[in-house]
């Protein structure tokens, strides 16, 4: 083989001004090796070089001599340089040795000497939407290809004129690594040889209306936040799992009879470091400071509010531009995997609020990615969340759902996430959320459901639950939607909970009020029960009721400090007696005085008060009865689970029920609203024997008055409320009392004396 220098270009003037300027559509038609006659030309942009050499390279089996290495003629001063092959029957292998205009000197192989790297069954699973792996094709992927170590880059933009992957790397010269176009999918791709980890870079996109932008990777693993908004090579691929155990059990769960208790976090405000500018925490950090508290507590899962990658703190991470990459706020994607690791050590879920509903319109993120309506609706009576100044999803597009759907299988295979929570379902199922007359397009049968949401949140959920059992998807839809932890096959969505907004109101808005008024709301809190199985429910109290000026649980309650207190323990007793699985916003298990500011740490010092420490013990003591007496969570979502003792006592503001397990235990609980003690309080039970106060809200230590029951009573055989014994009980005020039967059938002649005459003396 010889070389010989061109004396001018082989490239025809268009070509080169193509590549001068950054518009050439498809580079690798005119740089690497090409055939030129008989023999063959390789040239090489590169508009900061002051030379180039080419480095041929031993090539096994060829049985060829390895050339010299041979310097390229500068064809054009715009940084074109050729160098012909003459009589080279074969591929050549090769280097590039660059000197730069600055002096640097570097080696590489060549970008432009590789074949496609993305298979043609890749792309075609892609554009019907069904390739559920994509995360390990599309982004940036460290990778070693034809024996060179680098990073592929793929990204979808069927509309644009060119695209570069600038960074770090390369001065951010969109002329130096422009991209291959694959024309049947849309899809660009590169494989920059040498490249690292920790690299810096954007795709630079000349979309279809001749502009240039830079946008973030859709598929970064890493990236910056807030104003610096590059994304981050990173490879994920070293990290050591050693929760092999638990996933191993999760498989087997069935989360519709197993206790679920939700704490629910805000990572960047549930403490901070005062000492250290008042930053929060690590990912690491959290892991040795909020797992052991939520394992203290007794809760079954975390889950916290979006952490994947989002430029304004104020929107508490449901403003995505990152939906691949955990916020870089707290740490590195391994050191986030690091505290799933530690969650599950300790035996506790993670579960992560996801947003496939709609997504911000910042100029590096989703938005007209390649100069058109991409990843939004093209229709603007459909494109936009005017409420929230937010884009919605395509999801008639099979690329997005495809986006979106392989999103959330990758925070459940890479980060071994454990549920997601679907913020706003709500938004997705109506055409006309938020929207007046005339502002919205009904389906194609004239309706106000949106037909293409209502078909991926189905698709979502078959997915998910079909790859990876023992998760669980929780729906936020604060309708009355059929059907949402209904599965798909049986015409619902598939979710595999719902959150409960309906109780959450209901309850809030009765306990808001002064006492002596709620004889006259008993319906508000009885009225739930006639829908508590019509879905696998979750009771909520969320962040969103401490927020936006709505102040804190505790200063929803009526009355003076210690009213307050009682009002939330008994909040706090009967939502954890009522059917559903349960969820409690962070800084409520203490009754933080001050609404939630994702800028500041919760007030911890507030433990220090008898009151506040009282309510925390409290929570503690629920979840470990919720998740120890199997009459509390077996039977949540059936008639099975419970049964009215009485619920027309409005005049006192009394509600009395039994929680049932699937052996015959049960728990009775009741509640008493109101400041006045109800003594001798006559309720009727199916069984005799001794009733043990297992708990009562009104205990000392919780921050009560102590009036109790001197740990249980027995049941006689009197008759009331229909049931065939009755107990006498002390009802402290503003306080529930849960008793369990701990000894049925026992012997009546065990009464004492004291106890008998009580109860005959008792209310009738």
């Amino acid at each position: 083989m010889k070389f010989q220098n061109p004396e001018h270009p082989t490239l025809d003037a268009g070509a080169i001004d193509a590549l001068l300027s950054a518009t050439h559509g498809d580079p690798f038609s005119a740089l690497g090796i090409h055939a030129s006659g008989a023999d063959h030309v390789l040239r090489v942009f590169r508009p900061d070089a002051e030379s180039v050499r080419l480095i041929p390279l031993e090539q096994p089996d060829s049985g060829h001599k390895v050339p010299a290495p041979a310097s390229l003629s500068m064809t054009h001063p715009g940084g074109l340089f050729e160098l012909l092959l003459l009589n080279s029957p074969t591929p050549l292998s090769y280097l590039l040795e660059f000197t730069l205009r600055s002096g640097a000197v570097f080696t590489s192989a060549d970008p432009y000497s590789y074949e496609r790297l993305l298979s043609e069954f890749d792309t075609h699973l892609f554009s019907e939407g069904q390739h559920w792996n994509l995360y390990e094709r599309l982004g940036a992927h460290l990778r070693t290809v034809d024996g060179v170590s680098g990073c592929t880059f793929h990204v979808w933009a069927p509309n644009a004129k060119r695209v570069s992957v600038v960074g770090d790397f390369n001065t951010w010269d969109g002329r130096l690594h422009p991209m291959r176009k694959l024309l049947e999918c849309g899809v660009w791709e590169l494989f920059i040889p040498g490249l690292t980890e920790g690299a810096h870079y954007k795709f630079e996109v000349l979309n279809c209306h001749n502009q240039v932008v830079l946008k973030s990777d859709p598929f970064a693993f890493f990236s910056q936040n807030n104003l610096q908004t590059a994304s981050l090579v990173f490879d994920l691929h070293r990290f050591k799992w050693t929760d092999e155990a638990w996933m191993e059990a999760r498989r087997k769960k069935q989360w519709h009879r197993e206790p679920v208790s939700i704490y629910e976090v805000h990572l960047g405000s549930w403490r901070r470091k005062p000492e250290d500018g008042n930053r929060p925490l690590t990912y690491r950090e959290l892991a040795a400071e909020l797992i052991p508290y939520a394992k203290d507590m007794g809760y079954t899962h975390l889950e916290l509010l979006p952490i994947a990658e989002h430029p304004f703190e104020g929107s508490w991470g449901y403003q995505v531009t990152g939906y691949f990459a955990p916020t870089s706020r707290h740490g590195n994607p391994d050191d986030f995997r690091f505290f799933v690791d530690a969650a599950h050590q300790a035996g506790i879920g993670i579960i992560l609020d996801w947003v496939p509903g709609h997504f911000p319109k910042d100029i590096h993120g989703l938005s007209e990615f390649d100069g058109t309506r991409l990843y939004e609706h093209s229709d603007p009576k459909q494109r936009e969340h005017c409420d929230w100044g937010t884009l919605i999803f395509n999801f008639g597009r099979n690329e997005v759902r495809n986006f979106l759907i392989a999103n959330a299988l990758f925070w459940l295979d890479q980060y071994h996430i454990d549920g997601l929570r679907v913020d706003a379902v709500a938004s997705m199922l109506y055409l006309d959320y938020s929207r007046k007359a005339g502002e919205w397009v009904p389906n194609i049968y004239g309706g106000r459901e949106n037909l293409e949401a209502i078909y991926f949140l189905q698709r979502f959920n078959e997915v998910c639950y079909g790859r990876f059992p023992g998760i669980m998807t929780i729906a936020e839809e604060s309708t009355a939607w059929p059907g949402v932890s209904r599965p798909a096959h049986l015409g619902g969505l598939g979710f595999g909970f719902k959150w409960n907004m309906g109780w959450m109101h209901d309850f809030l808005h009765y306990m808001s009020r002064e006492p002596v008024y709620r004889r006259f709301h008993q319906g508000e809190i009885t009225f739930s029960l006639l829908y508590a199985y019509h879905e696998h429910f979750v009771l909520v109290f969320s962040h969103d009721e401490v927020v936006h000026g709505k102040g804190s649980l505790i200063n929803k309650m009526p009355g003076d400090e210690w009213q307050k207190f009682a009002n939330l323990r008994l909040l706090y007793a009967w939502m954890y007696a009522h059917p559903g699985r349960k969820l409690l916003f962070m800084g409520g298990e203490f009754g933080q005085w001050a609404e939630w500011n994702h800028n500041s740490s919760l007030d911890w010092h507030l433990l220090g008060g008898h009151l506040h420490d009282g309510l925390r013990r409290l929570v503690q003591h629920l979840n470990w009865l919720y998740t120890h007496e199997p009459a509390l969570h077996q039977f949540e979502d059936s008639h099975e689970g419970f049964e009215w003792i009485d619920f027309h006592d409005a005049d006192a503001s009394v509600v009395s029920f039994l929680r049932k397990g699937a052996s015959g235990e049960s728990l009775l609980v009741l509640v008493n609203a109101t400041p006045v003690p109800r003594c001798d309080y006559r309720v009727g039970v199916p069984q005799a024997g001794f009733y043990k106060e297992i708990l009562n809200s009104d205990a000392q230590t919780y921050g009560g008055s102590n009036m109790g029951n001197a740990g249980g009573v027995w049941a006689y055989h009197h008759g009331w409320q229909g049931r065939p014994y009755s107990l006498v009980l002390q009802l402290p005020p503003l306080a529930v009392v849960i008793l369990k039967l701990e000894q049925p059938q026992a012997a009546l002649a065990e009464i004492s004396t004291h106890d008998k005459s009580r109860a005959d003396s008792a209310p009738r």
